[in-house]
């Protein structure tokens, strides 16, 4: 997996933005969308940290409409597996491996969004390591001050594959504010898909 400075190396710098930016970015766009990653996390437990980008997150099947909305204003490309390919119209197919679509004005300019590609229709989520997870679409999102989030214990699942150390940082003090439920859930889904995880002991 490449890291973030390996990537700025690479590809890059990435604008600092915040779940905000993109509410203003968003606005107009009728399709769901919500922030994850980090920015999810820390919108929940209201403790600070750095983050390296901005990760909002779509539908898969919503990437025309996100197109669309955007055009004139950010280009959209594919990154799959350390391979960059500029959606330059709807002829470019998407593979089944790109999980995430990055956004930046122009070449010469920065990264300003990660877009997070979701595995979910409009009404079911279905976790991508595993299709045995599913909720409804509703379940897995919460709005604060307005912008809806991926909710803590669903983004917990997905960093749970590769514990990098912010992700460690962000379960150690997330998994003590989770109330029942969603403790017990993360719990379920991670003996499901992660058997033998080590946050299986702390839950």
């Amino acid at each position: 997996m490449t890291d973030h400075d390996d990537a700025v190396r690479l590809y890059g710098p990435w604008l600092a933005r915040t779940p905000r930016d993109a509410a203003a970015l968003l606005d107009g766009y009728d399709r769901p969308w919500w922030i994850a990653g980090g920015w999810a996390i820390q919108a929940f437990t209201g403790v600070p940290r750095p983050h390296d980008d901005l990760d909002p997150s779509i539908l898969r099947s919503d990437i025309g409409a996100l197109r669309r909305h955007l055009d004139g204003r950010l280009d959209v490309w594919q990154a799959d597996s350390g391979t960059l390919t500029a959606m330059v119209d709807d002829s470019v197919a998407l593979p089944v491996t790109c999980e995430n679509l990055w956004l930046r004005p122009s070449g010469a300019e920065p990264w300003e969004y990660d877009v997070i590609l979701m595995h979910a229709t409009p009404t079911t989520w279905t976790y991508k390591r595993d299709a045995r997870i599913t909720l409804p679409l509703a379940e897995i999102l919460w709005i604060h001050d307005g912008i809806t989030y991926l909710r803590p214990e669903v983004q917990l699942l997905h960093k749970a594959r590769v514990v990098r150390p912010k992700d460690q940082v962000d379960f150690d003090v997330c998994a003590p504010l989770l109330d029942d439920r969603s403790r017990g859930w993360l719990r379920s889904a991670l003996a499901l898909a992660h058997p033998g995880h080590p946050w299986l002991g702390e839950l």
